[in-house]
């Protein structure tokens, strides 16, 4: 079997495409972001086409590999699902994809490729299992286990931020989903979320980084915010140790870039995780995602060349 000459890795996002070319060395050797044609399957799947021309052009290497990362998964039958990209869901992403480039495409949802990059060569490189969380507009969660993609037969594996938070308080009132639940993880870490719980606290702040700014200046109404959101953050981190017992959670996403939560978060969830206590502290560790905002792309590409297919296994080619 021919080794491909490089990885191409796509991260398909609402709002903006973005691809990548990684070599065998994992060094990055060409990037390019387009705005996401809003709504538009055919002319989404055009776009992602157009770049992976490019980026073969542009570096005058053929015959890449190529991985997609996608909001939501691919259930049983090939056909998308759980894309707040609405209309990817309930299409044949990966074999449309495959049948325009005429090559196969590795595909797997955007926090399983962000799971497999710090996995790989990032903040979890060589720890046996990694737990990924991306906090920002949206939460989501990828899982690596000895460096491949964990997905499960309904490719809900990750699927963190729609469980309840647990452990609620009397200040933890439930809210309802997008999902049609209430009370999920996400309607209480995501930044919307945050913003949504400081004005209901009398804050006037609009966005989570101008909370989080105003915390480091000491504002005490801003510091009060973060505090309930870093207790909530170490609750449903202690509910996926207790179930998971990760050696490393790496946290992407807006939010990440709060730097207060990886001395707080830590000191705040051994009182929820199992037997815990001073004389046996929990062991995993917390750390932001070494590629930052290229992760996902990053994990994208060694989703599709040789070695991270075999990271990856079979899971993420649910198709």
């Amino acid at each position: 079997m021919n080794t491909p000459p490089a990885a191409i890795g796509i991260d398909l996002g609402g709002t903006k495409i973005e691809a990548l070319v990684l070599d065998t060395a994992g060094t990055e050797r060409w990037r390019r972001r387009v705005p996401t044609p809003a709504g538009d399957y055919e002319a989404t799947l055009r776009a992602v086409a157009q770049l992976v021309d490019d980026a073969e052009r542009d570096t005058g290497l053929t015959g890449c590999s190529v991985g997609l990362g996608t909001p939501g998964n691919l259930a049983g039958h090939g056909l998308l699902k759980n894309a707040n990209s609405t209309c990817l869901n309930g299409r044949p992403v990966q074999r449309d994809a495959e049948r325009l480039l005429g090559r196969p495409v590795r595909i797997a949802n955007d926090a399983d490729c962000l799971a497999l990059s710090e996995a790989t060569d990032g903040a979890g490189a060589g720890a046996p299992v990694v737990f990924a969380v991306i906090l920002g507009t949206g939460v989501g969660a990828g899982i690596a286990v000895h460096g491949r993609v964990l997905q499960g037969p309904n490719g809900l594996a990750g699927e963190w931020g729609h469980n309840p938070l647990p452990w609620a308080g009397d200040d933890d009132m439930p809210t309802p989903c997008y999902c049609g639940q209430r009370g999920c993880i996400e309607t209480w870490l995501s930044g919307p979320a945050v913003v949504r719980d400081h004005a209901a606290h009398g804050g006037a702040e609009r966005s989570a980084e101008q909370i989080a700014r105003r915390a480091a200046a000491g504002d005490p109404a801003c510091d009060a915010t973060l505090a309930r959101w870093e207790s909530r953050l170490a609750r449903a981190l202690a509910h996926v140790i207790n179930l998971l017992d990760p050696h490393v959670v790496v946290v992407a996403g807006g939010l990440s870039k709060i730097g207060r939560l990886y001395a707080n978060v830590p000191r705040l969830w051994g009182t929820h995780v199992f037997s815990a206590g001073a004389s046996d502290p929990v062991r995993t560790r917390l750390a932001p995602a070494a590629h930052g905002d290229a992760s996902g792309v990053r994990g994208a590409a060694w989703l599709g060349c040789a070695g991270g297919a075999a990271r990856a296994g079979g899971a993420a080619n649910a198709g």
